[in-house]
């Protein structure tokens, strides 16, 4: 029987962080025995708050394959590609940006999320406007089943499956597939600061840290912030640092915080070094597996161009099945 196929990308606008691991790549990682999945990385999204400084773009697409790789992301098993290699993505944006009303895009909640989040790039662009048509094109070139987001995240889903609708009708005949969900549950972590995990807010714990950064981080974690002294009874359930136990430390370990902070029996430095030696024994097989990683840097762009090679010949083929079908072939 034929596996459905599951799409989804990564913009490489920096290093990947805690957030970026259980928000999406941890989840991609599970999917890739039940799925055929293809993972890419979308530089030319990237674009949209790099456009003043694209020459990190590179180093950061080879960054978060070395993460993908790290994480658990197999080459056997998963279809790793580069946006920019496969000039169909472009192709079939311009030509789907000419059947989108403007209205649509000016609708959808992520563009004001981020223009209001982003305040040190000017993103009032007509690309980032339009990002949602290129990632719409970026889903429908490999007639992806499913696109894995988080309950949150579905509603933005919606725009594309609006946009194959529009194309489908206007030319009479299914040529692209719409996308539906894939929701997956994910934990709700901020970052140091208590605000939400984000490379714009330098307040990341990042997949590529040192053991002797993440400890430092995790001792300077936002806490309860009513427990202004040591003796003072806190509140796991609004604590930064609850949530990463509930991830990193065993059941028990969980239990006996959850009770001894509210009972003042255990401070917040207590509670931060032993976040630390459990978050630290979680990613520990990774961090070590990234190292060993970068001792062969040919063979990631080797995967990444036999990925793009592949991925590359579906994209051709549905690029060709639109073209047909608004005769312009």
């Amino acid at each position: 029987m034929t596996r459905k196929r599951i799409l989804s990308g990564m913009q490489p606008s920096g290093k990947l962080h805690l957030g970026n691991y259980f928000g999406a790549l941890k989840n991609w990682v599970s999917l890739q025995d039940e799925f055929e999945c293809y993972f890419f990385i979308a530089d030319w999204h990237a674009l949209s708050s790099l456009y003043e400084d694209p020459h990190r773009i590179k180093e950061y697409s080879f960054e978060v394959a070395v993460d993908w790789l790290s994480a658990g992301l197999d080459p056997g098993k998963s279809t790793m590609f580069v946006q920019s290699e496969i000039p169909e993505h472009a192709e079939l944006h311009l030509i789907l940006s000419m059947v989108v009303p403007v209205p649509w895009l000016e609708r959808n909640p992520t563009y004001k999320e981020k223009r209001d989040e982003i305040k040190n790039v000017d993103m009032s662009s007509y690309g980032f406007l339009g990002y949602p048509v290129l990632q719409t094109a970026d889903i429908v070139l490999y007639r992806a089943d499913y696109v894995p987001v988080g309950i949150d995240q579905a509603p933005h889903l919606e725009l594309s499956r609006e946009i194959v609708r529009r194309f489908n009708k206007l030319y009479k005949k299914k040529v692209f597939i719409e996308p539906g969900a894939k929701i997956s549950d994910i934990p709700k972590l901020s970052g140091v600061d208590g605000r939400k995990m984000s490379k714009t807010y330098n307040n990341a714990i990042f997949l590529s840290d040192s053991e002797n950064e993440i400890s430092k981080k995790v001792q300077s974690m936002l806490t309860d912030p009513a427990r202004a002294r040591r003796e003072d009874a806190g509140d796991p359930d609004v604590c930064n640092l609850y949530p990463f136990h509930k991830i990193y430390s065993p059941k028990a370990m969980q239990d006996e915080i959850n009770s001894a902070c509210r009972t003042a029996k255990i401070g917040c430095g207590d509670c931060k070094k032993m976040l630390s030696q459990t978050m630290l024994e979680g990613m520990r097989p990774m961090m070590e597996k990234r190292q060993e990683i970068l001792t062969r840097p040919d063979e990631v762009k080797e995967i990444l161009r036999e990925g793009t090679l592949k991925a590359h010949a579906v994209a051709k083929s549905t690029l060709e099945q639109a073209k047909q079908a608004m005769k312009l072939k």
